[in-house]
This record gives structure tokens, C-alpha cells and sequence, in this order.
């Protein structure tokens, strides 16, 4: 909640402590975002191995970035519509399907980024 006293710089603050307070309870809390972060570390270990460029990190982070924010806002979503409708709800379940496929679609797309990157890789090392 905003606090009217803080000042610009104090509000920031309190802002970047929220935000970290958000990734620590994301982190330690959820079992989708725990997966996703421990593929994000993995891809980010293959991309030292296999000594990708920079504009393919800047695509795999970008990618990574994409899939962990999906999953968060699915989480999000999800967590308001419990706290609203705690019981079943035809419409509740359609709008939680709904939020899923956000980190559905992301996740797509990082597997195409990673196939564009390491395929080739993989490939030249398998010849």
C-alpha cells in the first residue's frame, strides 16, 4: 500500500522491496515457478558450455524472462480466483484454464529459442 509520506526515493524503495518479497514467496512457494527456475539455471549452464553468442543469450534470457513471467502472472491469476470463489466455479475454472495457457504459449516459444540455438550445436557436436 502506498504510504503519502514516503517521499520518490523511499517509495522506489518500498517498491523494490515488495518485488523482491514477490520473488522470494514465488520462489519458495510455488512448484511451477521452482521448475521453470531450475530449467532457466540448466540452459544457463548449457550456454556457457556450449559458448552460445551474445545475441542468443540476449534471446535465451529473454525467453527464460518470458516463461517465469507467465507462470507469475498464471499464478497470480490464479491465487485472486481461489480467493474469490474458493469453491468450484464453472467460469472461475474457465478463466484459471485461461490463465494457464499463458505460460503454455511462453514455454512454446522458449522451446523454439532453444531448438534455434542448441540443434545446431548439438548437432556439429554429434557429427
Amino acid at each position: 500500500m502506498k504510504n503519502p509520506n514516503d517521499g520518490f526515493v523511499k517509495g522506489r524503495l518500498r517498491s523494490i522491496k515488495f518485488a523482491l518479497k514477490g520473488l522470494w514467496l514465488l520462489i519458495s512457494t510455488e512448484d511451477s515457478i521452482k521448475v521453470q527456475f531450475t530449467i532457466a539455471i540448466l540452459v544457463t549452464f548449457l550456454g556457457y558450455i556450449f559458448s552460445i553468442s551474445p545475441s542468443e543469450w540476449m534471446f535465451q534470457f529473454l525467453a527464460i524472462g518470458l516463461v517465469l513471467v507467465a507462470e507469475a502472472l498464471n499464478t497470480a491469476i490464479e491465487k485472486v480466483a481461489d480467493f474469490v470463489h474458493p469453491d468450484y466455479h464453472e467460469k472461475i475454472g474457465f478463466i484459471k484454464d485461461i490463465a494457464a495457457g499463458a505460460p503454455a504459449f511462453a514455454t512454446i516459444i522458449a522451446l523454439i529459442i532453444a531448438g534455434i540455438i542448441y540443434l545446431p550445436k548439438i548437432t556439429l557436436l554429434l557429427t
